[in-house]
């Protein structure tokens, strides 16, 4: 039996596209340009190297002159060293019962952040003041975790967004009774692109304390980042991103992707686009009888429901995931390189397997 060849070979066809998540994406052109441009020589590592401490003057120039970028691998990672950051040992988080940190990461809030997570359901992603008042109570029972930190994500896990009035509202809200806010940015971008407004619009402009910063579902290779945005909050981050595992050595790697998307407006025209796509997307399946497109359409995602059977079908020529099988609940996400041809071909296959 002749043993594997080893040499570098393609493993996929580049054209296929799906719409089962912006992870299943590739790197941008620029961000892999940029990546080239780091490489080569010696460069300090564990940060302090000169693309890290570029990216600090990006993100200032984002977020404001108290902002302080601490990049990490991926964005399970981001939301544990940030919510660590904020809360004591007998600390808890309130959040949307689909928030991410809850549904989509494994227990690693809970198991390696020590982190209790206070629930609390909403029809649409969103918290607003009155559902955080579901869990915030309780401070001074020793029986009770006690709230800390309100969780919010933006763009959240059901494709919705808040305004920054409503973000306003939570932070206002949450400080009064003494506890933090953080916001899960993994689709900073996309929020942003769709309100029209630039990101310390709803995040430090807003009162939010400190926020986890997506690059991987915006054009990145990998890499995120926490985002301290008020430093009287957060205590010791530096190290815990190291006993949370997330300090890079070669951080270098990480941060020239942050300054190839925030430098100038790559991240906006990738999110852009993304979000354009989800557009016509929704357009497109709204005509198709017996769909149904269960929330609002304003980032990259669309949420629908549709016979459990059709879905299997068009799992097969694309890629999907169910967000409630039971129910036939469906995500299709849309991303930077999502063509309208990939668009039009979908909506085509889905007019075919819902006419069988």
């Amino acid at each position: 039996m002749n043993p594997p060849r080893t040499d570098a070979r393609r493993h996929h066809d580049p054209t296929t596209r799906g719409f089962a998540s912006d992870n299943y994406a590739g790197a941008h052109p620029e961000v892999m340009a940029a990546l080239a441009l780091a490489n080569g020589g010696h460069q300090v590592a564990y940060g302090e190297d000169d693309y890290t401490d570029h990216l600090q003057q990006i993100i200032r120039s984002h977020f404001g002159p108290s902002a302080e970028a601490f990049p990490v691998f991926n964005g399970t990672g981001a939301n544990v060293v940030a919510l660590q950051a904020v809360t004591d040992r007998w600390g808890a988080v309130i959040c949307a019962e689909s928030a991410h940190i809850n549904v989509d990461e494994g227990g690693a809030p809970e198991r390696m952040g020590g982190l209790k997570l206070l629930t609390v359901p909403t029809p649409d992603g969103k918290l607003t003041p009155e559902l955080i008042d579901r869990q915030a109570y309780g401070w001074d029972d020793e029986h009770r975790a006690m709230p800390q930190v309100v969780s919010i994500t933006q763009s959240t896990e059901l494709g919705t967004l808040y305004t920054p009035d409503e973000i306003r509202a939570i932070c206002d809200h949450a400080h009064e009774r003494g506890m933090k806010v953080h916001l899960d940015g993994a689709r900073i971008a996309n929020a942003a692109a769709s309100l029209d407004v630039p990101m310390r619009t709803f995040t430090n402009a807003a009162g939010v304390d400190l926020l986890s910063l997506g690059g991987t579902k915006n054009g990145a290779l990998f890499g995120e980042a926490v985002v301290v945005l008020d430093p009287d909050a957060v205590r010791h981050m530096k190290h815990l991103r190291k006993l949370s595992m997330q300090l890079a050595s070669k951080m270098r790697f990480v941060s020239v992707q942050l300054e190839a998307l925030l430098a100038k407006d790559l991240w906006l025209r990738n999110a852009r686009h993304a979000n354009a796509m989800a557009q016509r997307l929704a357009e497109g399946v709204r005509a198709v009888d017996g769909v149904e497109i269960l929330y609002p359409v304003q980032a990259n995602g669309v949420f629908a429901r549709l016979p459990h059977d059709v879905s299997e079908r068009l799992m097969k020529q694309y890629r999907f995931y169910f967000w409630d099988e039971a129910l036939g609940d469906v995500r299709w996400m849309c991303a930077f390189d999502t063509s309208e041809d990939d668009v039009d071909g979908f909506v085509a296959a889905l007019k075919e397997e819902m006419a069988r």
